[in-house]
């Protein structure tokens, strides 16, 4: 009995490829920009939509090639309009996104990773176990999906994204890249790249390769704390990526790309509210172009953690503004359906979450 070929994952070849891989079939090389128009710019999820493609080339991409398509498991619309949706990927795991509505804005909140190696004491993520890097393509489709989440609840289209879901893009380095590529290339979907941001819990030498490549998206770190001490006992990477070694990246980053970086920061109670740290956090803003974004915090069960009192918040960011600081209070959004930052873990299938 002939052993069943295993079909390659067609968008995981460039255009180059594809075109070699045509002409080794008998087919016209032309046809790849075609096959890659359908996948990169139309978003095709199944060769039968590429129409333009005769009916005997189609049947035989179908018997060499697929097309890895993420499918929506079940979204839940919050109060505030938000919409988290589960993704079942092709091979069976799940992943989480959401897409974030307001008046001026639609912002789309992707995934890098199936779980997250990373331990942060106050991310429901970061109880779960990484299982896999993310593909290219399972980046974009999340992407494509909120978008026509957007479209069709709200009818707009999506004005921004946030590498903000599971997993830290910095550790599927490569994939996030590519995924930026598709999303923002003329023969993707053209988005422009001012429009994403990616943000690290700190990984010093990969964020020196991001000023390396020159990237145009947007930097965002999650700082937390402004002293190694506090940050160590909240997000172990610090151990291995001092405050001292991020500083000397981000000035690196913005020399070579001359991005402003965000700061992203929860105030949480009785542990980084005080104004010693405001004062830590000013200082450690002096290293580059920043703007700080206060986070509200939003509880998760794994964690004792709580939000800081809002007047704590307000003296918190009033301190940063009066030393030139650029900063922004952001409230949470998708709380009552655990969408919010720190809260995405698949819930609905209990052998996938470790909140069992």
């Amino acid at each position: 009995m002939e052993k069943a070929t295993k079909l390659v994952d067609i968008r995981s070849l460039s255009l180059d490829q594809i075109k070699a891989a045509l002409v080794e079939m008998g087919e016209q090389g032309f046809r790849a920009k075609q096959i890659y128009e359908w996948l990169w710019q139309k978003s095709a999820t199944d060769f039968d939509q590429m129409s333009n493609l005769s009916k005997s080339l189609r049947e035989n991409l179908k018997s060499r090639f697929s097309i890895n398509a993420v499918q929506v498991r079940q979204s839940q619309i919050s109060s505030d309009k938000t919409i988290k949706s589960s993704f079942t990927l092709y091979d069976g795991n799940v992943i989480e996104g959401v897409l974030i509505p307001a008046d001026d804005r639609m912002t789309a909140c992707v995934s890098s990773q199936v779980g997250c190696s990373l331990t942060c004491k106050f991310c429901a993520t970061g109880y779960m176990d990484r299982k896999r890097n993310l593909n290219a393509d399972e980046i974009y489709d999340q992407v494509v999906l909120i978008s026509k989440q957007a479209e069709e609840q709200y009818g707009h289209p999506l004005t921004n994204i946030v590498y903000m879901g599971m997993g830290e893009p910095l550790l599927n380095y490569s994939n996030m890249l590519k995924s930026v590529d598709r999303i923002t290339s003329p023969d993707g979907l053209n988005m422009a790249a001012k429009r994403i941001t990616v943000s690290t819990a700190g990984i010093a030498k990969m964020i020196k390769k991001l000023g390396d490549d020159q990237v145009r998206f947007n930097l965002a770190l999650s700082l937390h704390a402004a002293n190694d001490t506090k940050r160590n006992e909240i997000m172990p990477i610090n151990e291995q990526n001092s405050l001292k070694a991020l500083a000397e990246a981000l000035k690196y980053f913005y020399a070579k790309t001359k991005n402003p970086i965000t700061f992203e920061y929860i105030v949480f109670h009785n542990f980084n509210d005080e104004l010693e740290d405001a004062k830590e956090l000013a200082r450690f803003c002096k290293h580059v172009p920043c703007k700080v974004n206060i986070i509200e915090y939003n509880p998760i069960s794994l964690a004792d953690f709580v939000n800081a009192e809002a007047d704590k918040i307000d003296q918190f960011a009033n301190y940063l503004r009066s030393q030139g600081v650029t900063t922004n209070v952001r409230r949470s959004r998708g709380k009552d359906i655990d969408a919010a930052c720190g809260q995405l873990a698949i819930k609905e299938k209990e052998t996938e979450s470790s909140e069992t």
